[in-house]
């Protein structure tokens, strides 16, 4: 299937085949045609698997039909700014041939500039829950006239504890307002919000097929005292260039780049304490490769968008499979392989249950350290 076949207008394509963009990946040939059609559409896919792209299109087609107001006529929904930024460039980016404006709302920098946009008039705002209802309860924003409303990551929203804010949100929206929800994982929270937050909606659900998942995963029994000599270990063990290392805190995350400087591996900091600047600062080296290693709290679970991240190390286990799923997520995107590898020390032993529901294999692995065993477990071992 090519993207001709979905129905898409000619400037649209235009910017797709500049991007290089071939053919669409299943979450976008399934969800696209749906949200041109108008109805509330709920999508369930894994990271990676392009949903962004999969909105975004039918989003910037439908307000293109029809662009004789100037009010806000579309909303997305995003609960990091790290997502609202990568979002944002892609409507700028599939848009280029389009006269449809958007702008990016989030807190942590100053409202200014955010407000000045919207006054003047803008099609799209991408927003973060938070700053979007300081700007609603200001009466700089205002939904009666929107159109489309998508909800992005929504599990994570969930988790993040944004459901009162997004409740607010849906009652101010016209009824006719379509409203797309997208997520990674179905808990049943989300299908709570789905029951009474969509009418009808079309469901589509992207399940990675046998044997695609290429993502290799193993996992170390350690002690908690040797997991910094581990993590160096590995690093120039498999000669890591590029790795994204996950902490439970923030404290943690700055211990650890900062162990890892003094030991000639570069590495940065990234956390919610962190200004919006640095944190940019601080991907924006990792991109570039002028920082080898990227500690990040789970904030950099979703919605960051590295392109060829070959490796990622979970230096403290997730609390769910959900989180696990999301951070192991950030490799082996688009088709390419990636290899996740876990810490685990004797008190994250709970934090191994469902790991066996996680999409491929989990491999038990050996270091040069003191192992112990605290399971002969047929679940996580290949």
């Amino acid at each position: 299937m090519s993207f001709n076949s979905l129905n898409i207008v000619s400037p649209i394509l235009e910017a797709l085949r500049a991007k290089g963009y071939a053919q669409p990946t299943p979450i976008q040939q399934q969800a696209i045609p749906a949200i041109l059609s108008g109805k509330d559409v709920l999508a369930c896919a894994q990271t990676g698997t392009g949903k962004t792209a999969s909105y975004c299109i039918p989003l910037l087609q439908r307000l293109s039909e029809n662009q004789s107001s100037r009010a806000i006529r579309g909303l997305v929904l995003a609960p990091t700014r790290e997502l609202a930024i990568q979002v944002s460039e892609n409507l700028s980016l599939y848009g280029k041939n389009l006269s449809i404006t958007n702008t990016l709302v989030y807190g942590g920098v100053s409202q200014v500039n955010q407000v000045k946009d919207i006054r003047r008039g803008v099609d799209v705002i991408v927003a973060t829950p938070g700053r979007l209802m300081d700007l609603i309860r200001q009466r700089v924003v205002n939904l009666s006239k929107l159109e489309v409303l998508v909800l992005d990551e929504a599990d994570r929203m969930l988790d993040m504890g944004f459901i009162a804010d997004i409740k607010r949100i849906m009652q101010m929206v016209p009824a006719q307002c379509q409203k797309v929800f997208l997520s990674a994982t179905m808990p049943d929270a989300i299908q709570n919000l789905v029951s009474t937050m969509l009418r009808n909606p079309i469901r589509i659900s992207i399940t990675p097929q046998a044997g695609t998942v290429k993502i290799q995963q193993g996992i170390y029994y350690v002690a908690r005292q040797d997991k910094r000599a581990l993590l160096k270990h590995v690093i120039k063990e498999r000669e890591m260039k590029n790795v994204l290392v996950f902490a439970r805190t923030k404290r943690g995350a700055d211990k650890i780049a900062s162990d890892l400087s003094k030991s000639g591996i570069s590495a940065e900091a990234f956390h919610g304490n962190k200004s919006q600047g640095a944190r940019q600062r601080a991907l924006s080296n990792f991109k570039r490769n002028a920082t080898r290693v990227l500690v990040a709290t789970d904030i950099a679970a979703r919605g960051i968008d590295i392109a060829d991240l070959p490796f990622v190390v979970n230096y403290e286990m997730p609390d769910t499979i959900e989180a696990y799923t999301h951070r192991i997520g950030r490799t082996g995107r688009a088709g390419s392989a990636g290899t996740a590898l876990s810490f685990c020390d004797r008190d994250e032993h709970d934090q191994l249950k469902g790991l066996h529901r996680s999409p491929g294999r989990l491999q038990v692995l050996t270091h040069p350290f003191i192992d112990w065993s605290p399971i002969k477990s047929r679940h996580y071992s290949n």
